[in-house]
């Protein structure tokens, strides 16, 4: 059976609510905070509660915000390929959600931030994984090209499926560059598709990709309430969203990929895949926090229900 390799970085959210970020030197009350496991591990928890058995690549630390991190992973059944990193503990992102829903993000990286060729060489991808990567772990020294040259040395038959984040921004680094052609899947959203493009809209960022990509990379490029654009170079469709009330938008990106990554691996075509992927990121706009997708069975009956 399929499984969801991820290497990228489980960290630990402290998330506030707040009517709107204050000046710099300003300060503003939180109308709630709470913490909550996050980065990496959202997407891990959309395919495990989607029917994808999930393995954790990434290191993990041994301190307070590790075992939140453990303790989270352990309870949606999602495997650890490596021990407690010693001496160091799991990083923190100040997750800040405004009334608008818009999000501002402050992160500090720990033991996750690094990875050596001999963690990876523990793992043994098989030939039907999924294994994914996340742009933030090309811009950690620690990490980068012992991952890269893993990936690079995969057989062609494993999946890798790449998300780029918001700051991954051009195609130009070494590392970007030796990276392209092993992508088999993008996964990202509209503005991160235009920074990396320099597109001014969708329909133009989408060649824009294909021409930096191999022709049979499927491409999936999220906007927001109104669904995303899946597809090979030619043959782009717009997947419709659903109309919901959103409350916070932290997450549903990453319940869009995990979701559409566990449908591709039940044998869904890309564009039944993406609408149960739209399905579920809307249902995840609904709830407060970073995990907050939804399992199989609620995001089949929101499908049924607008069929």
């Amino acid at each position: 059976m399929s499984r969801l390799l991820h290497t990228g970085q489980v960290i630990v959210d402290l998330v506030m609510g707040l009517d709107t970020l204050p000046a710099s030197g300003g300060d503003v009350l939180a109308n709630c905070a709470s913490f909550q496991v996050g980065g990496g591990f959202n997407v891990m928890v959309a395919a495990r509660r989607n029917g994808l058995p999930v393995v954790y690549l990434g290191r993990h630390g041994e301190g307070r915000f590790g075992e939140l991190a453990r303790a989270a992973m352990q309870a949606e059944g999602i495997e650890m390929a490596l021990a407690a990193s010693a001496g160091k503990d799991t990083g923190l992102c100040v997750s800040l959600t405004e009334a608008s829903t818009e999000r501002t993000f402050i992160s500090h990286l720990g033991a996750e931030g690094e990875l050596s060729a001999d963690d990876l060489a523990q793992i043994v991808p098989r030939v039907d994984d999924y294994v994914y990567v996340s742009g933030y772990s090309l811009l950690l020294d620690g990490k980068a090209q012992p991952l890269l040259d893993w990936l690079l040395a995969l057989p062609r038959d494993i999946v890798v499926v790449f998300d780029p984040g918001p700051l991954v921004k051009a195609p130009d680094s070494a590392l970007m560059r030796a990276l392209l052609p092993r992508i088999d899947i993008w996964t990202s959203n509209g503005p991160e598709a235009l920074a990396f493009t320099g597109a001014t809209d969708i329909a133009a960022a989408l060649p824009e990709l294909n021409r930096h990509l191999p022709a049979q990379t499927l491409l999936v490029v999220r906007d927001g309430p109104n669904g995303c654009r899946v597809g090979r170079r030619g043959e782009i469709e717009h997947v419709p969203g659903f109309k919901v009330q959103a409350v916070d938008s932290n997450g549903a990106g990453d319940a869009h990929a995990g979701v559409f990554i566990a449908g591709l691996a039940t044998g869904l075509k890309p564009a039944e895949a993406a609408r149960r992927a739209n399905a579920a990121a809307a249902l995840a706009v609904m709830r407060w926090g970073p995990a907050t997708c939804p399992g199989a069975a609620e995001v089949d009956a929101l499908v049924s229900r607008q069929a």
